[in-house]
């Protein structure tokens, strides 16, 4: 590796290149580039099945990759996984709590399994307790919270022994809007803190939350980076339609060649097309015959045509790195 390379390396958590993992012959995920740099949260979006879970369980060195290179906080995965144990966390949407101990106790129980010095953890599990706000629940069981404030505690957990780098995976799946929200203020008080935070996500407000983003489809990745960069190479392609009648419109738009997705939003359309040469033109030809009062008018694109362009076999997208980003 010449000069430059390791120059550019030296401030990523993550860096992985051709990972890959078969099960027989299902390819789970396929030839994966991944840069993570130092103090982000990086996002991982996709649907169920697109390999999100496989390659954090790859970089966490809890799973054999069948090929590829991995380098996680500059220690070689899966070689050296047991040197990164102790400086890293796993939280996943399980929350992997002991129902039958209280808030305190699962904490103690963690605190004992991650290392931490016996000298250290009561004041560690009292910052804790007051961070995310259990004081008035220290001697309550687990079991018996509410989804919001299990994943608090799961992420206090997962969190005691002040790891460099925390995997997520779907965190927030099993918890209500207010509750995802205040979760999220949490990462990033920890990333402001310096952790390096890898989310895995289906939710595209999240998504749009995170410094940096890749979408998996189908085990191999479709799109990698910023929210912003992301949006702005479909420049021109989205357009909305203002009709009294959008369920005929929209089946006027879903046969016409071009035109990758049409989404009802209310009482409009959202449509992205393939090309932005043209797109308001050939939106306005395809419903003139049937609509002619309908608005046609270009907007901003977002994460969602993002993800439908991705995953549809467009070829809008290709890895940026860091430097590309706007």
């Amino acid at each position: 590796m010449g000069a430059n390379a390791s120059t550019a390396d030296s401030s990523l958590a993550i860096r992985a290149r051709g990972l890959t993992k078969r099960f027989g012959e299902l390819v789970a995920v396929d030839r994966v580039d991944l840069s993570v740099p130092e103090g982000q949260v990086y996002g991982f979006l996709g649907p169920n099945g697109s390999g999100k879970s496989t390659t954090i369980r790859m970089l966490c060195g809890l799973l054999t990759p069948t090929e590829g290179d991995i380098e996680v906080l500059g220690l070689r995965i899966p070689e050296q996984s047991e040197q990164l144990r102790q400086r890293i966390g796993y939280m996943t949407q399980r929350f992997s709590l002991f129902e039958d101990l209280s808030v305190r106790e699962n904490l103690e129980f963690m605190a004992a399994a991650q290392g931490v010095p016996r000298s250290r953890t009561r004041a560690r599990i009292d910052a804790l307790v007051e961070q995310y706000h259990f004081a008035d629940r220290e001697k309550q069981l687990a079991g018996t919270l509410s989804g919001g404030q299990k994943q608090r505690l799961a992420l206090a957990a997962a969190v005691i022994h002040e790891p460099e780098l925390l995997f997520l995976d779907e965190p927030t799946s099993a918890v209500d809007p207010e509750s995802r929200r205040d979760f999220w203020e949490k990462l990033f008080e920890l990333a402001d803190a310096g952790t390096t935070l890898l989310v895995s996500t289906h939710y595209m407000d999240e998504a749009e939350r995170c410094h940096r983003l890749a979408i998996l489809d189908r085990g191999a990745l479709v799109a990698d980076g910023t929210p912003a960069a992301l949006t702005a190479r479909l420049a021109g392609r989205t357009v909305e339609v203002q009709s009294e009648r959008p369920r005929q419109a929209q089946r006027l738009l879903v046969d016409v060649p071009g035109i990758l997705s049409v989404a009802q939003i209310g009482n409009a359309l959202r449509v992205l097309v393939e090309d932005r040469e043209g797109a308001q033109a050939r939106v306005r030809d395809a419903l003139r015959a049937a609509d002619g009062e309908a608005a046609v008018e270009q907007v901003e694109p977002n994460l969602e045509d993002v993800f439908v362009d991705a995953t549809r076999g467009g070829e809008t997208h290709r890895e940026l790195h860091p430097g590309d980003a706007p």
